[in-house]
């Protein structure tokens, strides 16, 4: 019997992916374990292993395809000895990991119904979100998918038919965005720049994270002079090991301590509730070109400073080579988004989703400050941003968790202890 091969959800926020290139093709037999394509996702190219055995009858996905949604059909696979009819019905695998539906590309001889006034529309989310954008009446498209179910092919069939005056105004705007602001600079010279995963990604994310969590800001700036002159002396007693550790490592360690003393604040938000962390797993921004990633130190409060500038250099540089596996960059509770070193002196960082908060870090700089004397004297000064999941960390909460921070940075040996 065929058997589909569906798009592997490769992380758990993973909806679609590229094909980026089949390693096998049509007659060739492959076992379970054998690697059988490389799929990219936003955050890495991985290989795909076959889980069961037989022979690929048919390859329905071509290589190079972007925006595969998950579970669709990409290959068929058959016993040895049987050939492939695309005609028959073919067998879903036995598990399939959870994911949107999607339309089969695989021809069968369509049922068509048309749903009656007053009764449930059945259509894929495809063909929904389409019908949207087209000003097309799902009570009035008839259905050919399976048991009537309205598809993508039904509302375009449909949708061509369709005077453009029956679209609503919001349809209208939203299928016309984009032709729309072209229109405004035809008169000037422009370069089109298509969305790759990571750009499509890191835009939904971000869009959904500012539209559904409630930010608030905490600002605070700490005196760096004490840190710097112990981090001079650090790296002068590590030059023959070859580790140089970092302003951004002792913002990491201190964090890590921070949420270890106020545990409260080390907490992900998990829609129906709130799960408070036992480690420290501290997530850093890391950009990279079209984009940027946050690898997750684990268990952060439990590393010596060289061994977080060691690992962080590590993560770092195969997250610029996107060789970064799920693990590597899923979970933490908190984030540290340093933009120091590019100059910009303070900013807010966007939570990102389902972490309970995160740190933006702004460059140091000398400044004149008043000292416990009275006197006015020269220090350097560096401004930080906590931006705070109100649903899951109240004001004084998130006031206590930067106050510690601020103390392990002013107080730096304190955590070294």
């Amino acid at each position: 019997m065929a058997i589909q091969i569906l798009m592997p959800a490769l992380s758990p926020t993973m909806e679609e992916g590229t094909l980026a290139k089949w390693l096998v093709k049509e007659g060739d037999v492959v076992e379970s374990g054998d690697v059988m394509a490389e799929i990219e996702t936003d955050k890495a190219t991985m290989e795909y292993e076959a889980v069961d055995e037989g022979v690929i009858g048919k390859i329905l996905i071509a290589e190079g395809t972007v925006a595969v949604a998950v579970n669709t059909p990409i290959a068929i696979l058959i016993e040895e000895g049987e050939t492939y009819d695309e005609t028959e019905s073919v067998a879903a695998p036995a598990v399939t990991a959870p994911a949107p539906e999607v339309e089969v590309s695989v021809e069968t001889k369509p049922t068509v119904t048309k749903a009656k006034k007053g009764d449930r529309v059945f259509a894929t989310p495809l063909a929904r979100r389409i019908a949207a954008e087209k000003g097309v009446d799902l009570m009035t498209v008839s259905g050919s998918g399976p048991h009537g179910r309205i598809i993508r092919a039904d509302i375009e069939a449909t949708s061509d038919s369709v005077p453009a005056t029956t679209a609503t105004p919001v349809a209208i705007a939203s299928s016309a965005t984009s032709d729309s602001i072209k229109a405004m600079y035809s008169d000037r010279e422009y370069t089109e720049v298509s969305l790759d995963g990571m750009r499509k990604v890191i835009a939904s994310r971000l869009t959904e994270a500012k539209q559904t969590i409630p930010h608030f800001y905490l600002r605070r700036s700490v005196q760096l002079d004490s840190l710097l002159k112990l981090r001079s002396e650090l790296n002068s007693g590590l030059a023959e090991s070859g580790v140089k550790v970092s302003v951004n490592d002792f913002i990491i360690k201190a964090s890590a301590r921070a949420l270890q003393d106020v545990p409260a604040a080390n907490v992900v938000w998990a829609e129906d509730r709130i799960l408070q962390m036992a480690a420290s797993d501290v997530a850093v921004a890391v950009s990279v070109e079209g984009g940027l990633f946050t690898p997750v130190l684990r268990d952060s409060d439990k590393k010596s400073l060289s061994a977080l500038s060691s690992e962080m250099k590590d993560l770092a540089g195969r997250a610029r080579d996107k060789k970064l596996a799920p693990q590597d960059y899923q979970g933490g509770s908190f984030a540290i988004s340093n933009l120091g070193m590019m100059g910009v002196e303070n900013f807010d960082a966007v939570i990102n989703p389902p972490q309970g908060s995160i740190l933006a870090v702004g460059a140091g700089a000398k400044q004149p400050v008043v000292d416990d004397s009275g006197d006015i004297v020269v220090a350097t000064m560096m401004s930080m941003t906590l931006s705070v999941d109100h649903r899951a960390i109240d004001g004084a909460l998130g006031a206590e968790f930067l106050a510690r921070i601020s103390f392990y940075l002013e107080n730096p040996l304190a955590m070294l202890a």
